[in-house]
């Protein structure tokens, strides 16, 4: 429960000013009516003194109000953050981190480490980060692990998707607006960043701030202050920036469509997603985790995920990436009636324009005994949440001994250490 501390608008209203301070009624010799009184300098130096400590404590009144406004949407801004949490971890296995959830990011391939490795040298800065990969590729996650992985990590994460808000309306939401200021503006209403405040503001689709915005927005990452729309009060912030484009701002440059002073000021340490089609390594683990969630939701058992299946789908182009991906695994376990999934290959469509159903029986020839015993052990360990020992756990399961198990794991590269681990934030509040 919010408790507002109930505060007059004028507590400290200001501060009379004598018409004539320099002719009080007193006598030359001192006295007033025969009480000694004070000379008039002295006045004079008690006077400015208080009016100084009038002026501070204006001040410090009206910094309180506007955090005691600010204060109830950043609680919940964490809310949600909090609520996504737990959403997380109640779900079995959760590996990754979707735009409902944030889990653990997973990924083996060689361009995945390198993505993750560079999440692990910046998140401790408050270096500006642009993330930049095509559609569905998943950058809001990895905005998501910056800000999880650094000192800030305990405030608040303010998100707005650039191009999903009218342009008319953008500046207000990032900035905020004082009542008044247009047409509709019933209240004042604190801004983006002044919501990411000592926190993390992350920027989604960057390229479409209109032209016109953006001078004010490189007044904001140079000076760290602003103004509300109506307002003539500069606001100072301490905000760490991350942004997102599926756009070249450097060719929006250069073509004049996009401020290159500011495109410099957003591009400190760039980070370029990779799209799925680079990383096929990880469509196994990234189906298994879709057919595990997916199933959770419908209430439904999957169990086995062919072999000629993974195969298909690692050598699929995947436009839409991970997005695609994983639309493409939820309809396949809609459409499965058994514990075996069942996706509808024939839908997909390879770079050339040909179906790739063609390819499933090459795709299974191709497959060794190695690969397939890979995957069912990878399966298996998914099912138990990778633990290898006790009568639940994966060696149980396969009917192996735990000491063998391990040895066909390290034999098979088989190993969890693509996860984020926590970073050691030395001296960190």
């Amino acid at each position: 429960m919010t408790t507002t501390i109930p505060v007059e608008e004028e507590a400290f209203p200001p501060l009379p000013l004598r018409q004539r301070l320099d002719e009080p009624d007193w006598t030359e010799s001192g006295t007033n009516n025969g009480r000694v009184t004070e000379h008039p300098a002295h006045l004079r130096e008690n006077y400015t003194r208080l009016r100084d400590e009038h002026s501070r404590l204006r001040e410090e009144y009206r910094r309180f109000r506007e955090e005691q406004a600010r204060l109830p949407a950043e609680c919940a801004t964490l809310r949600e953050e909090s609520a996504a949490r737990r959403a997380a971890q109640s779900e079995p296995g959760s590996p990754i981190m979707s735009g409902r959830s944030a889990g653990e990011i997973i990924g083996q391939s060689p361009a995945f480490r390198a993505v993750l490795k560079q999440v692990q040298i910046v998140a401790p800065t408050n270096a500006t980060v642009l993330i930049h990969g095509e559609t569905g590729t998943g950058k809001e996650l990895i905005a998501q692990a910056v800000h999880r992985y650094s000192s800030r990590r305990d405030r608040a994460l303010a998100r707005i998707n650039c191009a999903a808000i009218p342009s008319g309306l953008l500046e207000s939401e990032l900035f905020g607006h004082e009542k008044g200021a247009f047409t509709g503006a019933i209240a004042r209403k604190a801004g983006r960043f002044e919501l990411a405040h000592q926190g993390t503001l992350f920027l989604d689709e960057v390229g479409d701030i209109p032209l016109e915005l953006q001078p004010k927005l490189l007044r904001v990452l140079q000076e760290r202050e602003f103004e509300r729309l109506g307002s003539t009060q500069t606001q100072r912030i301490d905000v760490r920036l991350v942004a997102a484009t599926s756009r070249d701002l450097s060719q929006m440059a250069i073509a004049r469509q996009f401020r290159e002073d500011l495109y410099y000021r957003l591009n400190v340490f760039p980070i370029r997603v990779p799209p799925l089609r680079e990383r096929g390594e990880d469509i196994p683990l990234l189906v298994r985790y879709f057919v595990n969630k997916c199933a959770h939701e419908m209430n439904k058992r999957i169990e086995t995920v062919p072999s000629e299946v993974l195969g298909v789908l690692r050598h699929y182009h995947w436009p839409g990436n991970v997005r695609e991906l994983e639309n493409f695994v939820e309809r396949a376990v809609i459409l499965s009636r058994t514990t075996i999934l069942n996706p509808p290959l024939d839908e997909l469509q390879s770079s050339n324009g040909h179906t790739v159903s063609g390819a499933r029986g090459a795709t299974a020839k191709a497959a060794t005994l190695e690969e397939c015993e890979r995957e069912h052990i990878m399966l298996t360990l998914g099912k138990t949440r990778w633990v290898v020992g006790g009568p639940n756990g994966a060696a149980a399961r396969l009917g192996l001994k735990r000491t063998t198990l391990i040895w066909k794991m390290q034999k098979l590269g088989i190993d969890r250490t693509a996860n984020l681990p926590e970073p050691n934030f030395a001296g960190a509040q």
